[in-house]
Order: C-alpha cells, then sequence, then structure tokens
C-alpha cells in the first residue's frame, strides 16, 4: 500500500509515525512545504518571554527521525493539485520548481490551518507580524529587541500569552480586541473580570469592542500606530492573531466541509471520499458537548486524529471518540483551564442551559496555606448532563479540567459529579473536593428553581 501524507506538523507526523510503526507493508510518502516538522506554535510565547531558552526545544521531530523510521520526506515540496480518480498527486519542488506526480492508494490530508488575515490597511508594513510557525517566531525575537510599545491585536489564547510575554520583556503592551471580553470563546465574565483587573493593575492597556481598521505607517515604511473603530494606538510593533482558518484549498469542493472550508471526517478518519483521510487543523471535529461538527484547532485534537489516522489505514480499527475542547492557560501566576461550552457559546451550538459559578478554597483552612478556586459549571437544562466548566486559582487545578472533560466525555450528570467518589487527603484537598461542591450548588440551584 501506498500512503501520501500531505503536511506533517502535529496531525501529520502523529499519522506518519503510527502509520510506520504498525505496518511493515505500507510505503508512506511525506510532503511538506516548509523546511520543518511537528513545530509546537503554542511555545512561541514561551520562546519570546524567555522561559524557552532553546527555540529547538520547540520541535520534538524532525525530518530524519521519520526516515529512520522508514518514510520518503520531501521537504520544501507543495501538492498543488490531487486526482481522486486517477489517485495521482501533482507536487512541485519549491527550490527547483519542477513539477512530478505521484500516485497513491490511501491519501492523507495533514494541512493544517493558517492565520485569519482581516483584508486590512498596512499588513505590508515592517513589524507587523503574524504568530503561526517557526518562521514568525524567529521575526517576533528578531524585531522584539529594541521595541518599546506593542499592539497585541486577538484576545484568545495566542494573543493574551503573547501579552504576558512582552510584558515580562518590559514592553508597554496595548491588548485589543473586537469583542467585549478576553478569551471570550473559553471563559465567561467571572472569569475573565478577574483576569482583565489583574493585567491592567500591571499596567497593560486592554482596548475592547474595537476593531481594528488598519496599521499607520511612518515614513520609513515601519509601523507608527494602530488604528481601530474607536482611536489610534501608538506602537513601533503589531502582531496580528486573531483566529485561523482551515487549510483545505488543496480539495478545491471534491470532499465535504463545514461552511468555513473545515473537512467533515466521520469516527474513523475518513472523508467523504473512501481514499482520502483527514486530520487535525484541516478538519472539523466531532463536539461531544452537542454531538455536532465544531471548528476547534487545537494540537491535542490534531495528535488524536493524526494516530487515529495511523490505526485506521488499513481497515477500521479504533472510532475517534470526539473532543470537549479543553485547553489550559498559565497567565500571570493564575492557572486556567476550560472545557466544552461556556455561557457565551452554549447557545451557538444549539444547547439550552444552566449554570452556577462557585468559590472554595482548594484545601482546609487549618493548612498553612491555601487558594481560592473559581469554579463554573455549565449543565443542560432540562437533563442536568454537563457540558462545560471552567476553572481559575494560583493553585494548579488544571487537572480538574480534564476531569470535567471526562465528565462531558462519558455524559455524567451534575448529580453523578455531585457524589462521586474522589479522595481526601489534607494536603491537597477538603473531605468534598471543590468538583463535588460545585456540583452540589448546581443541584441546589435546580431544587430552588422548582420551589
Amino acid at each position: 500500500m501506498k500512503v501520501a501524507v500531505i503536511g506533517c506538523t502535529h496531525a501529520g507526523t502523529a499519522a506518519v509515525k503510527t502509520i510506520l510503526s504498525e505496518n511493515d507493508d505500507v510505503e508512506v510518502s511525506v510532503y511538506e512545504r516548509n523546511d520543518n516538522i511537528s513545530f509546537l506554535s503554542c511555545g512561541i510565547a514561551l520562546y519570546v518571554g524567555g522561559v524557552v531558552k532553546d527555540v529547538n526545544g520547540l520541535f520534538y521531530s524532525d525530518p530524519s527521525e521519520l526516515e529512520s523510521l522508514g518514510a520518503n520526506v520531501h521537504m520544501k515540496h507543495n501538492v498543488l493539485s490531487y486526482d481522486e480518480n486517477a489517485k495521482t498527486i501533482t507536487v512541485e519542488n519549491m527550490e527547483t520548481g519542477q513539477q512530478f506526480q505521484e500516485s497513491y492508494d490511501k491519501l492523507v490530508l495533514a494541512t493544517g490551518s493558517w492565520p485569519i488575515i482581516p483584508p486590512l490597511d498596512g499588513l505590508d508594513l515592517n513589524n507587523v507580524q503574524l504568530c503561526k510557525n517557526f518562521e514568525h517566531a524567529q521575526a517576533i525575537i528578531e524585531k522584539k529587541t529594541d521595541k518599546k510599545r506593542v499592539v497585541v491585536v486577538g484576545g484568545g489564547y495566542i494573543g493574551i500569552e503573547l501579552v504576558e510575554a512582552f510584558a515580562e520583556d518590559g514592553k508597554e503592551v496595548v491588548l485589543i480586541d473586537g469583542l467585549d471580553r478576553v478569551l471570550n470563546k473559553y471563559l465567561d465574565k467571572e472569569m475573565t473580570d478577574i483576569l482583565e483587573a489583574d493585567m491592567r493593575e500591571r499596567g497593560i492597556q486592554i482596548q475592547l469592542n474595537e476593531m481594528v481598521k488598519g496599521f499607520i505607517p511612518d515614513d520609513q515604511g515601519n509601523v507608527k500606530a494602530v488604528q481601530t473603530s474607536e482611536g489610534e494606538y501608538q506602537c513601533d510593533m503589531a502582531v496580528l492573531c486573531v483566529g485561523f482558518r482551515p487549510n483545505t484549498d488543496l480539495h478545491n469542493g471534491k470532499l465535504e466541509t463545514m461552511p468555513n472550508g473545515a473537512i467533515i471526517v466521520d469516527d474513523y478518519m475518513h472523508t467523504s471520499d473512501p481514499n482520502v483521510f483527514a486530520c487535525g487543523d484541516s478538519c472539523a471535529v466531532n463536539y461531544n458537548p452537542n454531538n455536532g461538527h465544531a471548528y476547534i484547532p487545537l494540537a491535542t485534537n490534531a495528535v488524536r486524529m493524526g494516530s487515529l489516522v495511523g490505526k485506521n489505514i488499513k481497515e477500521d480499527k479504533v472510532k475517534y471518540r470526539g473532543t470537549q475542547s479543553t485547553s489550559g492557560l498559565h497567565l500571570f501566576g493564575w492557572n486556567i483551564g476550560s472545557t466544552g461550552v461556556n455561557d457565551a457559546s452554549a447557545g451557538h451550538f444549539g444547547l439550552e442551559t444552566h449554570s452556577v459559578y462557585f468559590e472554595d478554597n482548594h484545601r482546609p483552612e487549618f493548612m498553612p496555606s491555601y487558594e481560592k478556586v473559581y469554579m463554573k459549571l455549565v449543565y443542560e437544562a432540562e437533563t442536568g448532563r454537563i457540558v462545560g466548566g471552567q476553572l481559575l486559582s494560583k493553585y494548579d487545578i488544571t487537572q480538574s479540567a480534564n476531569t470535567l472533560s471526562l465528565a462531558i466525555q462519558n455524559q455524567m450528570t451534575i448529580e453523578d459529579l455531585a457524589y462521586v467518589d474522589f479522595f481526601f487527603q489534607p494536603h491537597f484537598d477538603r473531605p468534598w473536593n471543590y468538583l463535588n461542591l460545585l456540583a452540589q450548588t448546581a443541584l441546589t440551584q435546580e431544587e430552588e428553581a422548582k420551589k
């Protein structure tokens, strides 16, 4: 069997490794436009902020490793098209311009995502940067050295982590976002109010509900300000990170997709073409809170989906369990965990929900120290099925986000979580774990509503 893998970051790398580790009779050819693979873009802010000293540590694989496993690796090669009837791909060597065709039995699309780039004036100015790949990371590091004031456009995970990195590096930082809160997709107002207040106390300027209109140049073609719907903000560097879109131009309408172009796959990673698999940021995921399709580009999803392609390349063996979009963040000493929907997003996913907010200390007050845990649980109004959760604390509560993720995947209710068995040891928690108490508060809320 001949397998062609197009794209080799997280999903592609996982697919190649799994295919070759579990099959002796499969020939795998990899085609990648960049000169590197497996770059962890989530580490860019850590690199910018000096937490990661060696950028090479943000790569967990390289072409030589895949070659040692038996793959035919073609770096700096761009797949221009594929013919699903002839089962061939047309490839261009980006260094020589030479084009050639190769045949395949199975095709794996792992083409990833790319930053959303709004049609703004001044995008080509010096020091207006994107933040996605290794080259972007290098450019930001190189150019930030003598900069004093940085504007970050976009208050999602990447934007907010860059804000922290630039602030820790001694820069004046302005954060601009078109929504009314930072981290809007992940956290509700109770949580973001705490984070925004902390950031402002640190001198970070946060401008919300403002749409960027363009970048203003100086006489040398450098950015000198960002123009928004509400004003103008001086800067000598701007980073644009307003989200991602799937890289799916290659299939050119040949496959079933979401409206944004994300490829729809079944439980075994098949596309609508039985000979074409897809995985990673180019795909929609099965979103367990509403049992529907969603576009959620996360490295965790990509690695799982790529591994499943490898497991199922010959026959359907291992089923995709879906995702809750579980994520974690460390920001200015705060530990943040989020899974599933929040109040703001539940309606978008067609869910009618209730929610409960609760605060408690993570362990008994008789211990020498303890930290407040801020929590929120979102659940289906009619059934009590848990569909989302958020946690925020100076104590590391992030693994509890994984617990809530498992609760969503296993369709647990607030009653299940209220009385599920958790251990007690005063170093770590209370006789009732804070997740038990959170769910018990939800039960009380529902009982009171019925009176």
